[in-house]
């Protein structure tokens, strides 16, 4: 089990593997990290961590090194992706089950048994997710549905603030606040799976450099027959964003190459064609908007729109 540094005795059995794949992400991580030393020694859970840094630039992995000698870091080279690296830490995992988390997450008391028991309570159950929260404590999503053209329209066009958190954009209302209830797949900032399911569908699909990677997993494992659940009484700060928001404009265009390949493998060529549709539509009215409003933003929005629909052309685009 670890001790209070984040040295690991020796060990057998591993009940529990965490997977943590970080990007210049230090501080974060190391916060990350000892929250994960707290919860595994307050559930007795025999757990083993493992770092795969994305070539970062900030001594993630020399600061691991030193102040955590019991975690295992896998080093890149380069930046391969949030889905690639996760499958090395995988790979490399010996648990009974694996927790995928992110960097930019710190677990809460009893957040990690919260999970285990969560995932046990049934044979057909094959991944939970937590209750995530915002800094200040207040809720993210609890679960979502499979994306569909609603939620891609609602993306596109956000008719009202509302309707971003509601059942309409896909999102599953947060239950009572203690039970466990079934969505179709969680935020991939934390997810808890069997080995079991891992050896039946397969790691995750690395072609995904980043974004829809969990959907796209979850619906192999619904597919399967696995229950997917998110667990309430699982409470797990999620900061959001941290790796990400360092390129955003780049990022937004990797999440639509990313859901051109989620929507090909999942849907016909007439929905594919259709999302595009949408997102031209939605660039030509930020474009609108900026000539008459006179908004910067509007028109980095609208090229930014335009860039992201080429990735739903058929034939499929050469940069898809």
């Amino acid at each position: 089990m670890m001790t209070d540094n984040g040295s690991i005795g020796t060990l057998g059995h591993v009940d529990t593997s965490v997977v943590i794949v970080s990007w210049n992400t230090r501080d974060l991580l190391s916060r990350c990290v000892a929250s994960v030393i707290r919860q595994a020694e307050e559930a007795s859970l025999q757990v083993e961590i493992i770092v795969v840094d994305n070539a970062s630039s900030d001594g993630t992995t020399d600061f691991l090194k030193q102040e955590y000698p019991g975690v295992t870091v896998i080093a890149l080279q380069e930046n391969r992706g949030f889905a690639a690296a996760n499958n090395l830490g995988i790979a490399s995992a010996r648990g009974a089950t694996l927790l995928l988390l992110n960097p930019d997450t710190e677990m809460r008391p009893g957040s990690l048994s919260a999970l285990q028991q969560g995932l046990h309570a049934s044979p057909r159950v094959g991944m939970v997710g937590a209750r995530l929260l915002n800094p200040d404590g207040s809720l993210q999503s609890a679960g979502y549905r499979f994306p569909g053209l609603v939620q891609t329209f609602l993306d596109i066009f956000p008719v009202h603030p509302r309707l971003v958190g509601s059942r309409l954009n896909g999102r599953v209302p947060p239950g009572d606040g203690l039970s466990p209830f079934a969505i179709d797949h969680p935020l991939g900032a934390c997810m808890l799976v069997r080995r079991a399911v891992i050896e039946q569908v397969g790691m995750l699909d690395d072609q995904y450099f980043m974004y829809s990677e969990e959907i796209d997993w979850c619906r192999r494992i619904k597919a399967a027959g696995w229950a997917i659940l998110t667990v309430p009484a699982a409470r797990v700060i999620h900061y959001g964003g941290q790796s990400t928001g360092q390129m955003l404009d780049a990022m937004f265009l990797q999440l639509h190459r990313s859901r051109n390949r989620y929507f090909r493998r999942y849907h016909s060529p007439a929905f594919v064609s259709t999302v595009g549709t949408l997102m031209r539509i939605g660039a030509a009215c930020q474009t609108a908007r900026a000539r008459f409003g006179r908004n910067a933003g509007h028109a980095q929005r609208a090229a930014a729109l335009a860039k992201a629909a080429d990735q739903y052309r058929y034939p499929e685009s050469d940069d898809a």
